[in-house]
């Protein structure tokens, strides 16, 4: 009997999901067993590993070297990630271990076997051991995830995670990087004048030098929210330009007057606080649109940025020559912005409208009104009947009067893509966003969203991380970030910004429901209670706080209080459009399928925004239920019109 004892990295992998699949359709199972074998087989022998064994639907290979193993690993993930038809966990170890003629045994194995178990769907986790060997591959990123007590393992192990760049990404990470050298944050202009109501203007003056500039190609543009959460503070434009991730900051100040206004102006260095650009400008209100173009060109060329003809004519395009209906606009800019509900959205509305009386060809203001009816209708702060006509009515205005409106294109593609459910038509209109403004922090993280209903997991992620980088700060932008990553699988993720909002703001229900929510899929009960009924307390409004609540005290074994949530849906549903998906949801969770079935149905036929990505949903809380009958049907009917839209 030959038997040896030496190092080696041991790497197990295991199939996600595999004996549910298996107890539901056998053929397809054994069709997938033998596709990992296929897939695995010829890497680990590329990598100058050894094929141990299989264990059911896992299989245990060694390695002489800790790169080896690690390298195999990422490939076998991004194969499989390309291949699409199953998902892997793998985990590996350094240690000691026993080779008896063709298997392996010790705590070595054991250790990669536990490791392998804990491991996120799509993920490599490995032990302190690999990461010690690989942490100076330049190829190799990792990060730590915890400190876990393995069965049949004496003492704790500190688990880190191979994070797995495609391609793709790592292209789009080089380029943002060289960005960044290029890169600005517009704070908000200081409003000297002695009426405090004039603050829109000074708000609005330095949100359209951001817009003018996010059109410079090859310029990264800190988003309008994040720029904006420095309002107010005396903080150390170095701290800012580090949190923003940008090199120079655009600071100033706007005092009006009745018709005359000045504009002070100055472009810092962050690095060393070094002033590139410094003006003055004492003009008549008429020349507001000459000193926005004067500025961004100085800045341009401060930070040596030249632009062919092309491009400048995007830079210092003009949408209306009237002051009157520009201050309209702004005005309607600033109350939107304030993003409180109905009352933020019905004002903007009553601005903009305003403007348009004077200016019948202001694209941007008809731009405006769609985006306010779309928050409206996805919010269920008002019934569609009332949102799509106006909603409709403002888009196509908007897109006849100019073709070249990144925000009009984009209510066009949510529109496309959230309400009509038309898939092939919203990809050119995200597209076509992006193209026309790629620093549009909500454009991505909107085609994020996109991405990931059509199960594009990599590049959902790729974008919604641009949009982040794009706009940290903005709560609305992170909100949506944070669903893609928890509906891609990347929990770590969405679990850092959900965490990130409640610090930012703990008044935003946000961050309290995507915690709560993911606590609920780790069976953390207890923890999720405070979150999820802060989130209802902050939102009680919102049919999505109130059904994870609902959910989580079903679980808890509290189905009276359940019932009773159930309840404040429906009256809920009395006075705003109600969410037949969410009621789908709970009544799922309850077990109670034939009803949920029923307004799932509804959902569908209503083209609510949450079925599209009901089977998330649905993961995020409780994955068995996939498996479940009546909710399968549900789900191919999705599936199905996915396929032929």
């Amino acid at each position: 009997m030959s038997q040896s004892r030496q190092l080696a990295a041991i790497m197990f992998t295991d199939i996600v999901g595999y004996t549910a699949l298996m107890c539901n359709d056998e053929q397809k199972a054994f069709s997938i067993l033998i596709k990992n074998r296929d897939l695995q087989k010829p890497i680990i022998e590329q990598f100058n590993g050894r094929w141990i064994k299989e264990l059911g639907d896992g299989v245990l290979a060694s390695f002489n070297t800790v790169s080896d193993a690690v390298n195999a690993a990422i490939k076998i993930q991004k194969t499989c990630t390309a291949a699409k038809e199953f998902q892997l966990r793998i985990g590996i170890h350094l240690g000691e271990v026993v080779f008896e003629n063709d298997d392996v045994f010790g705590d070595g194995v054991n250790i990669a076997s536990r490791i392998q178990a804990i491991a996120k769907p799509g993920c490599i986790y490995i032990s302190e051991s690999v990461n010690n060997n690989v942490s100076n591959k330049k190829d190799i990123t990792t990060k730590f995830i915890k400190e876990e007590t393995l069965k049949n393992v004496k003492e704790p192990v500190k688990i880190y995670e191979v994070m797995m760049m495609s391609d793709s990404i790592a292209q789009t990470e080089t380029k943002m990087k060289t960005a960044s050298q290029n890169s600005i944050a517009v704070l908000p202009f200081a409003n000297m004048s002695s009426d405090p109501e004039q603050e829109f203007f000074s708000d609005g003056i330095s949100e359209e030098i951001i817009n003018m500039l996010a059109q410079v190609p090859g310029l990264k543009v800190a988003g309008r929210t994040s720029s904006f959460s420095f309002k107010g503070k005396n903080q150390d434009l170095r701290e800012i330009g580090e949190k923003l991730n940008v090199n120079h900051i655009l600071e100033g100040s706007v005092r009006k007057a009745g018709n005359k206004i000045r504009i002070t102006a100055q472009l810092i260095k962050v690095v060393d606080g070094y002033h590139l650009y410094s003006e003055k400008f004492d003009r008549e209100l008429e020349d507001i649109f000459e000193i926005q173009d004067e500025i961004s060109l100085a800045i341009l060329n401060a930070i040596k940025i030249k632009l062919v003809e092309a491009d400048k004519e995007d830079v210092l395009k003009r949408y209306t020559n009237n002051t009157e209906a520009y201050q309209l606009y702004l005005q309607g800019k600033y109350h939107v912005n304030k993003y409180n509900g109905t009352e933020a959205f019905t004002s903007g509305i009553k601005f903009y409208k305003a403007a348009i009386q004077l200016e019948p060809e202001y694209a941007l203001a008809w731009a405006g009104i769609a985006y306010c009816y779309f928050e409206m209708l996805m919010d269920s702060l008002l019934p569609p009947e009332q949102c799509l006509p106006p909603l409709y009515n403002a888009v196509k205005r908007s897109m006849e009067l100019d073709d070249t409106i990144a925000e009009s294109h984009l209510a066009l593609a949510d529109l496309t893509l959230f309400h009509e459910w038309n898939i092939k038509s919203a990809k050119i209109q995200f597209q076509k966003v992006l193209e026309l403004n790629p620093n549009s922090a909500a454009g991505n993280a909107h085609y994020a969203m996109y991405l990931m209903f059509i199960d594009n997991y990599t590049e959902a992620c790729r974008h919604a991380s641009i949009s982040q980088n794009l706009d940290p700060f903005s709560l609305q932008n992170n909100w949506e970030v944070a669903w893609t990553f928890l509906y891609s699988q990347q929990v770590d993720k969405a679990l850092e910004l959900a965490k990130t909002m409640i610090q930012m703001e703990p008044a935003f229900f946000g961050g309290h429901l995507i915690e709560g929510t993911i606590l609920i899929g780790e069976k953390k009960y207890a923890e999720a209670q405070p979150l999820l009924e802060m989130a209802v307390k902050l939102y009680p409004s919102y049919f999505g706080t109130l059904e994870a609540l609902g959910v989580l005290y079903w679980k808890m074994g509290n189905e009276a209080r359940c019932r009773e949530v159930i309840t404040e849906m429906e009256v809920l549903g009395k006075t705003q459009s109600v969410s037949n998906g969410h009621m789908g949801n709970i009544y799922a969770f309850m077990g109670e399928y034939e009803i949920a079935a029923e307004y799932y149905e509804k959902a569908i036929e209503k083209r609510e925004a949450i079925m599209l990505f009901i089977k998330h949903a649905i993961m995020s809380f409780d994955e068995t239920l996939l498996n479940v009958p009546q909710i399968q049907k549900i789900l191919e009917k999705v599936e199905t019109f996915k396929r032929n839209h």
